[in-house]
């Protein structure tokens, strides 16, 4: 009984962790610009020319989008406090990408500010991520385990 009703903490954790990953990276102009100019790149390799930008429509919906990865990112960290069971690269990861992604229009001069700091902690989750799985197969290199060994062939 335990065990499911961990299983499914842990799902909705992940769940709500990646919702709020997903939707934070919207609320970002910068980042939505950078989407519309990447369509029109693909679409003019097959020919297909526009002009404008055909994302736009996202720039009325970006505060409340944002809101929404806001409210699932403090389910997250909620969950992550009480049951400790989101890695915390994971939650510095999603916390740079909500501040990075900050749509309101009276912090907007600071935004580079907002994108240097949100892009900051994004960039570092990702490296320490990486750092840790390279130590992880160095360490298992040196016990003499590699991957064929420890499936049996």
């Amino acid at each position: 009984m335990i065990n499911a009703k961990k299983l499914v903490t842990e799902k909705a954790a992940a769940l709500s962790t990646s919702l709020s990953g997903a939707l934070s990276f919207m609320g970002g102009y910068q980042v939505c610009h950078n989407i519309c100019l990447g369509i029109i790149a693909l679409l003019s390799i097959a020919g297909i020319t526009l002009v404008g930008m055909p994302l736009l429509f996202l720039t009325r919906v970006a505060v409340p989008l944002w809101t929404a990865a806001f409210a699932l990112f403090l389910i997250t960290l909620a969950i992550s406090f009480i049951k400790k069971c989101i890695p915390k690269k994971i939650i510095v990861l999603n916390a740079g990408i909500l501040i990075a992604g900050v749509p309101f229009a009276p912090v907007q001069p600071y935004a580079p500010l907002l994108w240097i700091t949100g892009g900051s902690m994004a960039a570092l989750s990702i490296l320490f991520y990486i750092r840790a799985k390279v130590n992880k197969s160095r360490a298992g290199k040196r016990k003499g385990k590699t991957f064929s060994s420890s499936i049996g062939t």
